[in-house]
């Protein structure tokens, strides 16, 4: 089984001048808007990510003010029926309040996990408001991604990503699956690294990554297939399937491989 677990739908209520010219880094406007069309409902992303080697796709709500607003209840409609899909919602302590039962009543429409924009959002993901948030995930079993790194887009801080703020959450949530998204990307890295190797409950998301110089970023990879899953951090590279080769082909154990590609993935989401 092939996890892709970074996916970003295109289709969005709002998207900042910021966050359109990053996707025409990747794209000309012609093929943006093929994508756009080709992806605008749940089936056709999930056609798409199989057409890429995908078979099940995490699938990420996205509202800050320094990239725009695809809000959780449309990347629930989107996965709804399809169930390759797995929706993964977001929660903005600016704009929601009471997170823990914000967090159920999300979970109960079929959310499978939370991503947090600690850099876009601007706080730091190790405050104490948001431990009561935190303990009711850990309770209902539903895995915390944190953007860790840097963040290219205007008005993010890039203070806010270094990935050793999650060390305390580690610590006082340790049944609590956490995801580093971007594994402290650039220069975060270590941290990174040693924060996953050091607590049974830290996983690193190497989206974003280039795969061919994964173990460039990450030397201990061949230490560390099991604390590692793959995502595309699609639309931001072009080819998913092309990724998927360069993992394959690095100099490390195909069972390793295996489980960056799906095996921990599946682990971490019941699947």
């Amino acid at each position: 089984m092939i996890v892709d677990f970074h996916v970003h739908p295109l289709h969005w209520h709002e998207v900042t001048p910021g966050f359109e010219h990053y996707l025409h880094e990747s794209w000309s406007p012609d093929e943006l808007d093929a994508l756009r069309k080709q992806c605008a409902t749940g089936a056709g992303l999930a056609d798409y990510l199989r057409s890429q080697g995908v078979d099940r796709g995490v699938v990420l709500a996205e509202q800050t003010p320094t990239t725009g607003m695809v809000g959780n209840q449309a990347v629930i409609d989107m996965c709804a029926g399809e169930d390759m899909l797995i929706p993964f919602g977001t929660v903005y302590p600016g704009m929601h309040h009471r997170l823990a039962t914000y967090l159920e009543e999300l979970v109960a429409q079929g959310v499978r996990g939370i991503k947090l924009y600690p850099t876009y959002n601007l706080f730091y993901p190790n405050d104490q408001g948001l431990y009561p948030f935190y303990a009711r995930a850990e309770q209902l079993g539903v895995p915390i991604m944190v953007h860790t790194g840097t963040s290219v887009f205007p008005g993010s801080r890039v203070k806010y990503g270094d990935p050793l703020l999650l060390d305390d959450v580690a610590v006082d949530f340790p049944e609590l699956r956490i995801l580093l998204s971007h594994a402290g990307r650039p220069f975060w890295h270590p941290q990174a690294e040693f924060l996953a190797r050091l607590h049974k409950n830290v996983y690193l998301d190497i989206a974003g990554l280039p795969p061919k110089k994964l173990l460039t970023y990450l030397p201990n990879t061949y230490r560390m297939t099991s604390k590692m899953v793959f995502g595309s951090d699609w639309p931001g590279i072009r080819s998913i399937a092309q990724n998927l080769r360069d993992i394959r082909a690095l100099p490390l154990p195909a069972e390793g491989v295996e489980r960056i590609l799906g095996g921990n993935a599946a682990t971490i989401l019941g699947l």
